[in-house]
């Protein structure tokens, strides 16, 4: 069995394809250059994944050399022991109302980890340096509009100018509203080192479409 990629041995810029549910769709994400591939254990999502449907999902990925991702929202201890023991994720993205404890917590446990914070303006970026310590990388996201259910999968960006000579001292993702005819040019402006996208490779709403998957990676790598 192949070990999973970790990001250093990944070239050019991180990519993270969100919410996949099947197979063919791992194979994409293998075959066009991703580094990391996301399970969704949101219950609200319209890409939720048991953990038992992701097992194979993610042997299939980590046969591949993706670094899996278990997507999950305030979780309790519970469903932490299931992403990472039923489902086998390499990783777990925090996407909720976590705290810093928590995070701290979790990561004495010994998960890596990656925290997702909502961005809507450059308040929100104050968050940053409570979390560092406890996770090895960051996932910036448009905050989600008032009464959603679910705190991303919206497809919807927020203002890049946010980001004017932001850094930070782990690897992170730019996420919220990327497409195949958006993402180089939101490399471009914001220098992200790594990109996630869910809802702008899919065909109807919680299904992956592999020709977008594909599309969205090639015009990653494009010169």
């Amino acid at each position: 069995m192949t070990e999973p990629r970790s990001p250093s041995q990944t070239p050019g810029c991180l990519a993270k394809i969100c919410g996949v549910t099947d197979p063919a769709s791992v194979a994409a994400v293998a075959a066009h250059g991703a580094s990391h591939i996301g399970f969704n254990f949101v219950p609200a999502s319209p890409r939720f994944i048991t953990p038992e449907r992701a097992a194979p999902l993610v042997r299939q990925a980590r046969e591949l050399g993706l670094v899996s991702v278990a997507v999950v929202t305030d979780p309790d201890d519970a469903l932490i022991q299931a992403v990472t023991s039923t489902a086998g994720v390499d990783m777990v993205q925090l996407h909720g109302a976590e705290t810093p404890e928590r995070a701290r917590a979790l990561r004495q446990g010994g998960l890596r980890l990656i925290k997702a914070l909502g961005i809507a303006g450059p308040d929100d970026l104050a968050q940053v340096p409570d979390f560092v310590p406890a996770c090895e990388m960051l996932l910036l996201d448009a905050k989600a509009p008032g009464g959603a259910s679910m705190t991303g999968g919206h497809g919807q960006a927020f203002d890049w100018t946010v980001l004017a000579g932001f850094s930070a001292p782990v690897p992170w993702f730019l996420a919220g509203g990327l497409t195949p005819e958006t993402v180089a040019e939101a490399v471009r402006r914001t220098g992200a080192p790594g990109v996630d996208v869910s809802s702008g490779v899919e065909s109807a709403r919680g299904v992956k479409d592999t020709g977008l998957i594909a599309a969205f990676l090639d015009a990653l790598r494009a010169p």
